[in-house]
């Protein structure tokens, strides 16, 4: 297994995304890109100490960037993870 540093790479703290977390009990993070649900799961269950009830994942692709020329550039790819917590566990945040 990867290590947890390896896995989750930030937390995405977004407009929808706390709207997720105050309705659904949902986390959103951005993980490595060949992270599988199972090394998430167990990544999150390590590193803050609380119970995983799901994951969901999806590959957000870059965007074109282009800066004053006509050839174009891209952002890197990423994948993005929302993490439902069981029932009665939160993350703290602050």
């Amino acid at each position: 297994m990867k290590d947890i540093l390896q896995v989750i790479q930030k937390l995405r703290l977004t407009e929808k995304a706390t709207i997720l977390t105050e309705t659904n009990n949902e986390y959103v993070f951005r993980v490595d890109r060949r992270a599988n649900k199972l090394e998430i799961k167990q990544a999150v269950e390590r590193a803050f100490g609380k119970k995983v009830a799901d994951v969901r994942t999806l590959n957000c692709r870059g965007k074109k960037k282009r800066e004053r020329r006509a050839d174009f550039g891209r952002t890197a790819h990423w994948k993005k993870a929302i993490v439902r917590l069981k029932e009665g566990e939160s993350l703290d945040l602050v």
